[in-house]
This record gives structure tokens, sequence and C-alpha cells, in this order.
């Protein structure tokens, strides 16, 4: 008996963890709030999305760009704006791990930071200027546009190391994938949706150049790569070249525009990703929904801004938690 009741005494302390760690979560959650700046700094939104429209304008896959570092930034650490901090002598941040440098637009992001602080001083964190400038890339290119729940606060820690196991790198198969975003609370299906990112955007040869000339030890191309897509690949990326900065689109059919070609693709085997291809691979409930988004680009796309708003809550920090940096590059 006295070994049941240490039993019914650890159960009961474990669930009171467990209901503790979820009140916190959503404590945090309860106070981020759509309109969250409408008295502190009524013009956030608006001078987010002027600077945001510029860039885009000025270069059309900054948009791609500004949607990555919101998705990079939120699965490591959650969305806190670690992915803005500068490396320094003594850590390397994680903008400096090799998924995250090839991330742009940065300088966006300062552009608004720079602006907000000579408007409201000390009162817009840069991990809300990055939900805002996902969600104004989206519109632009056209997608749907979403309210953005803000209130969140700037994080203090950046580190490198951090990435690996947390952004799901180019060569990742369904299980995987589907693993790495449970990991962050998402199902399969959600995960199928926000996969769809890469509709919009380019990719540097080497993340994909394996499945051209090095993909095993007994061929050296991708079998499931359409032959034509892949010819036209190795125009574009020809074996050994030595210049990194060669790229593609990763929607050949539309890269600047916001829609559901990407899924479309997938099913004529013009992924370029193995990441991407995979989720036609074997998993039926898989190649089901990405055919309906192929077929019904509306219901991709109302899809897409519901789980961009769950992505923007991951472990959010709120309240004293965290910070709003001056500079979004540097921790107060």
């Amino acid at each position: 008996m006295a070994f049941k009741r240490g039993n019914n005494m650890f159960l009961s302390l474990a669930l009171c963890v467990l209901s503790f760690t979820e009140i916190l979560s959503s404590v945090s959650e309860a106070q981020l709030q759509v309109g969250f700046y409408n008295t502190t700094c009524p013009s956030a939104e608006s001078i987010v999305r002027d600077e945001v429209t510029k860039a885009v304008t000025a270069n059309a896959a900054l948009a791609a760009g500004l949607l990555r570092m919101h998705f990079h930034d939120c699965f490591v650490r959650g969305c806190d704006a670690s992915v803005l901090i500068d490396s320094t002598t003594n850590n390397t941040a994680e903008k400096d791990a090799p998924p995250n440098k090839s991330l742009r637009g940065f300088e966006v992001i300062d552009n608004a930071k720079a602006r907000l602080e000579q408007t409201c001083k000390g009162i817009v964190s840069c991990a809300d200027i990055l939900a805002f400038a996902a969600r104004d890339s989206i519109v632009l290119t056209g997608g749907y546009s979403y309210k953005v729940p803000a209130g969140r606060k700037d994080g203090r820690v950046s580190v490198a190391l951090e990435t690996l196991g947390n952004l799901p790198p180019p060569s990742s198969d369904l299980t995987q994938l589907t693993q790495m975003f449970a990991n962050k609370g998402f199902t399969q299906d959600e995960m199928i949706t926000l996969s769809g990112a890469h509709t919009i955007g380019y990719s540097q040869c080497s993340s994909f150049s394996s499945r051209l000339f090095s993909f095993n030890s007994t061929m050296s191309q991708d079998p499931i790569l359409n032959s034509t897509y892949a010819s036209q690949l190795k125009r574009q990326c020809p074996q050994g070249s030595s210049n990194a900065s060669l790229s593609v689109p990763i929607d050949l059919t539309s890269p600047n525009a916001f829609d559901s070609g990407y899924y479309s693709n997938l099913l004529a085997n013009r992924g370029l990703f193995t990441s991407d291809q995979m989720l036609t691979s074997v998993n039926t409930t898989a190649v089901a929904l990405v055919r309906q988004y192929a077929n019904n680009s509306a219901l991709f796309l109302s899809s897409f801004a519901t789980a961009m708003v769950k992505m923007g809550y991951i472990n959010v920090t709120t309240g004293s938690n965290g910070e709003i940096r001056a500079n979004c590059r540097v921790i107060n």
C-alpha cells in the first residue's frame, strides 16, 4: 500500500507540474492579441508593411526570404527574433549556422525597426516585426491576408548549434518531416500545408545537387525526379561549378506567386528538394492532401494562413521573460 501511495503522490505531482506548464503556455498565448499596438504604436503594422512593400517591389525574392526567416526563427527557441542576433567573438549565433547562411531580408527588418524606434521608441519587438513581415510578404505575392496576434518579446539567446535537429534539412523524408513538425505541435496535414511556403523563392544549387549527380552508390540521379526537369536543373546547376551564388526557382512555374503550383509540381515529380517530393512518396493520406491543394488553390491559401497564425505562437516569449531590442541584431 505504501508503494501505491508513493506512486499516487508522484502521479499527482507530475499532473500538477504538467498543469502548471500548460497554464504558463496558455498565459503566454493569452498575452498575444490582434491589434496589440493599437494604442501604444498605432502605425506599427503599416510601417512594417511599407518597408516590406518597398523591398519586395525592388526584389521579389525577398518575400520568400522574409517568410523563411520567420519560420527559421520560430522553429529554434520559438518566435523570439533570436535568428536576427549577430554573432560575437564569444558566440556563433543562429544566423551563422549552415541552414541560415542563405537567409535574406535582414536589412528589411533593420529598416522597419529603425523607423519604429523613431516613431514609438522601445515599443515594438523584433519578433513581432518578423511576424508582420512574413504576413505582408505572403499578401504581396498573392496569398491570403490574416490577422497577426502580437505582443511577443525578444529573446536574449541565440546559439548556432540549436538549429541542428530543429530546422528540417532538404534531404528529410516524410517520417522525419512529420516528426520534426510534431515536435513543434503540428499535425502532418499542417506540415504539408506549411511546406507550401516553397511556392515562392529560390534555392542555391548546393541544396539539391546531390539529387542530380550523386544520389547514392548505384545511381547518380534520383530516379523519382522528372527526367526533363532534372535535365533543366543540370543545365542551370552544372556539376562541379564553384559559383556558390547559382540558384533556381523552387517552384519552376510561378516562383514569385503565392499559389498552389508547388503541389502541382510535386504530382509531376518536379519537387526541387527531397523533402518536397517525399510528400508524395508513400503516405496515401499525404498524397491526398497534396492533390486537394493542387486542385483547390483557395483551400491551400486559407489553410496556410491558419497554419501561419499557429506557427506564430510557438514558444513565444512574453512579459518580463524577454525584452524589446533597440537594435534587432544586438541584445540590449
